[in-house]
């Protein structure tokens, strides 16, 4: 049986890291959640028309004013992170208002870590993801794009 010269063939990508876009977000006043599920879709690259899943087509991300990200309900009060030291009895619980005072680059990250795929593809595709607590960041030479979302 021969096939059909009106079907299209099926287009795919070819990897290219030189078309890398780097775009800057301002957490200020954001919800968490709905802050890393957009970070996340610009990571993997879904808001691309090229999006392959096995494939790292995504940009870079650079968060900034991350001191400012809000979280609704009741989340602020009840909200833990648990890490384990590995000792007996070292399990560690850290609440969200503690950790927001200490290390707030580490809230939108551990929320968008939890977000990406679990595999080496997941693991590249975050070390184009950078995290700024204030206004000021360090790469300016990316020449990044301002987006409102």
């Amino acid at each position: 049986m021969q096939r059909n010269a009106q079907h299209p063939k099926t287009f795919i990508p070819k990897e290219n890291k030189e078309k890398l876009t780097w775009f800057i977000l301002d957490a200020a006043g954001k919800t968490l959640g709905r802050m890393a599920s957009e970070i996340t879709k610009i990571l993997r690259g879904k808001h691309k028309p090229i999006f392959t899943t096995y494939m790292d087509c995504g940009d870079g991300v650079i968060v900034i004013n991350a001191d400012q990200i809000q979280v609704t309900g009741s989340k602020e009060a009840q909200k833990i992170y648990h890490y384990y030291t590995g000792s007996m009895k070292g399990l560690r619980k850290i609440p969200y208002r503690v950790m927001k005072s200490r290390n707030s680059p580490f809230i939108i990250e551990h929320a968008v870590k939890g977000m990406m795929p679990k595999t080496r593809l997941g693991n590249a595709q975050l070390k184009k993801f950078r995290v700024f607590a204030g206004a000021e960041h360090n790469l300016s030479a990316q020449q990044p794009i301002h987006v409102n979302i």
